[in-house]
C-alpha cells in the first residue's frame, strides 16, 4: 500500500459516502424533521457500522459477498426493512421552523439501530464488495491491513458527509414554513428511499 492506494481508496471512500442513498436520504429526512443534534445518533451509527461491517467482511465473511442465497435473503430483508422506514419517514410529522418550533415528534433511528441497518442496505453491500475487491484482493503488505485502512478511510469521511445531508436537511425545514410543505418533502424523501430499492431489486 503506497500513496497512489491510499489516494485512490480515499477518493472512493469520498465518493460513495458523499453519493445519495439510502443512509443520506435518511438523515436528510431525520435533519429536517428531528433537527441536528437528534440526527447525530444516527449518523454515528452509520459512521461506525459501515467500517464494522468491511471489516467483519474482510477478514471472515467473504464467502457472503459471492454466496447467491445470501445475496437473495439480503435483498429481499433489506427492501422490507427499507419500505419500512420510508413509511416511518412519509407518516413523520415535522413541526415548521420558527420562533419557539419543536423539532418533530417520534423518535429518530438511534445509533444501534443504524449500525445495524447497514447488513441490510443494498448501497452498503454493493459498495463493501466493490472496496474489498479493489483495494483488499491485492494489496502490498496484506488483505487484513488493507481492509483495516479502508474500514477507517471510510470511518473518518462518513461523518462529515452525512453531516452535510443532515445540515441539507435541516436547512430545508427552516425554508419550508408550513407542516404541509414538510410533510410533501418526507414524501418525496420517502419516495427516494423506495427508489433506491429499484437497482437492487432488480440487479
Amino acid at each position: 500500500m503506497d500513496w497512489t492506494w491510499f489516494l485512490s481508496a480515499s477518493a472512493f471512500a469520498v465518493a460513495m459516502s458523499a453519493t445519495p442513498g439510502p443512509n443520506n436520504t435518511m438523515v436528510v429526512a431525520s435533519g429536517a424533521t428531528y433537527g441536528f443534534a437528534r440526527t447525530v445518533p444516527h449518523m454515528l451509527g452509520i459512521a461506525a457500522g459501515f467500517p464494522v461491517m468491511l471489516i467483519v467482511l474482510g477478514t471472515a465473511g467473504l464467502p457472503l459477498l459471492t454466496d447467491p442465497r445470501v445475496h437473495a435473503v439480503l435483498k429481499w430483508v433489506g427492501a422490507a426493512y427499507l419500505l419500512w422506514l420510508a413509511w416511518k419517514i412519509a407518516a413523520s410529522d415535522p413541526e415548521p421552523a420558527g420562533p419557539g418550533a419543536k423539532v418533530g415528534t417520534g423518535r429518530p433511528l438511534g445509533f444501534f439501530q443504524a449500525a445495524l441497518f447497514q447488513w441490510v442496505n443494498p448501497k452498503a453491500w454493493i459498495i463493501a464488495a466493490g472496496a474489498l475487491a479493489t483495494y483488499t484482493a491485492q494489496a502490498e503488505g496484506g488483505s487484513l491491513a488493507a481492509t483495516l485502512l479502508l474500514a477507517t478511510l471510510f470511518g473518518l469521511v462518513a461523518l462529515p458527509c452525512l453531516g452535510f445531508w443532515t445540515l441539507i436537511g435541516v436547512g430545508t425545514a427552516r425554508v419550508l414554513r408550513t407542516r404541509r410543505a414538510l410533510r410533501l418533502f418526507n414524501l418525496a424523501m420517502a419516495g427516494l428511499l423506495v427508489a433506491s430499492l429499484v437497482p437492487a431489486l432488480t440487479g
